[in-house]
């Protein structure tokens, strides 16, 4: 590796680090001055707010916005290299613009690397945190307003509720419905259901089973019954768009399978969640290269005009990538697909801005 590598390997990480550290600083002071009043409220304790909210907030946030921290950190240094006609320099020695260019995928390639490392296995867990901190002392409990609730817990098992109280862990009018090779063979159907936390077991209350064996029809009744069933009381506990945000990947596609075998209505929001992982961390490649073909270019605006050109071409793809998932969230769209377009879209313009960069 050349000098030239490590010169510009230094200067991007470098100013990487210290936008996210200077950014990052601006937003926790915004976010505490927004929720210090709630933290008085609910008299949240000062190490519960630092250790379990912030030290979790923070790399969340920066994970979040590390393709657009990327990209301005390429806007901002690169320019201030064209403006100091250090472009120009290292481009008449010789180097070509596509051998400059390998440094910055370099450096691309370890944000890329760390950013799917953090979403995959280390931001879950400490969401898992942040999240329960903020429902203790920021959020108002949720609350489960699904009627009706019909889902299948495993393969030919169905249940039925019309529905559940999150806060007494109490289901009504419930069916339990057990099918084999489409023909039922039982159904079991009861005024409620309940949680019971000492025994980690569903009470069944006021119950009747019939079971079917051809034309022969088994009429059970009884009162109460403690049982395990496939399905615990926090899945109608949790706000479905909290749990997303607390999975790592490989719960993630556990709780994809899992859903989809229930006939699930929010996959598609799980699924996007999973894709959006190893899509942000292509972006950094993509956003990498429009940067530093946009911000090479010594011009008269000079930095002002290329950050100015940086954000907006930042805010359109973050743009993008909103309207894309709202497709697939209510449109029907692949979320495969829809959470690719941005980077087919963008890649097309990075494209087009390498080929117009100056050789």
């Amino acid at each position: 590796m050349k000098k030239l590598d490590l010169y510009i390997i230094r200067k991007f990480l470098g100013t990487f680090f210290f936008s996210m550290v200077l950014i990052l600083s601006i937003v926790v002071v915004f976010d505490l001055s927004e929720r210090l009043e709630k933290f008085i409220e609910n008299e949240a304790p000062v190490k519960a707010i630092i250790f379990d909210y912030y030290l979790n907030f923070v790399p969340y946030f920066a994970n979040v916005f590390s393709s657009l921290f990327t990209f301005i950190s390429v806007i901002f240094f690169t320019s201030k290299m064209a403006y100091n006609s250090e472009i120009i320099a290292i481009l008449s020695t010789g180097i070509s613009f596509r051998r400059m260019v390998r440094p910055y995928m370099i450096s691309a390639g370890v944000i890329a690397c760390l950013s799917l490392l953090l979403s995959a296995f280390i931001i879950p867990n400490a969401n898992k945190k942040r999240i329960e901190f903020s429902e203790q002392y920021i959020w108002k409990k949720y609350s489960n307003k699904e009627e009706n609730i019909h889902r299948q817990i495993a393969p030919g098992v169905f249940i039925y509720m019309s529905s559940f109280n999150v806060y007494s862990s109490r289901g009504n009018d419930f069916t339990y419905e057990v099918f084999r090779e489409d023909t039922l063979v039982s159904k079991l159907t009861a005024k409620s259901i309940s949680w019971n936390k000492e025994l980690e077991k569903w009470r069944i209350n006021n119950w009747t089973l019939r079971e079917f064996d051809g034309i022969k029809e088994t009429y059970t009744t009884g009162q109460t019954i403690d049982t395990l069933l496939n399905f615990s009381a926090a899945e109608f506990s949790e706000d479905p768009k909290k749990i997303k945000e607390r999975l790592t990947l490989p719960e993630l596609d556990e709780y994809i399978a899992r859903q989809k075998l229930r006939g699930s209505s929010n996959v598609v929001e799980f699924q996007i969640e999973k894709y959006k992982m190893f899509s942000g961390a292509f972006a950094t490649f993509i956003l990498t290269l429009i940067g530093v073909c946009i911000a090479s270019r010594k011009i008269r605006g000079g930095m002002g005009f290329h950050l100015g050109l940086g954000l907006l071409i930042s805010f359109s793809y973050i743009l993008f990538m909103q309207f894309s998932t709202v497709f697939a969230t209510n449109g029907g769209m692949s979320p495969l697909l829809a959470v690719w377009i941005p980077n087919m879209l963008f890649a097309v313009v990075a494209l087009f801005v390498y080929r117009a960069a100056p050789k």
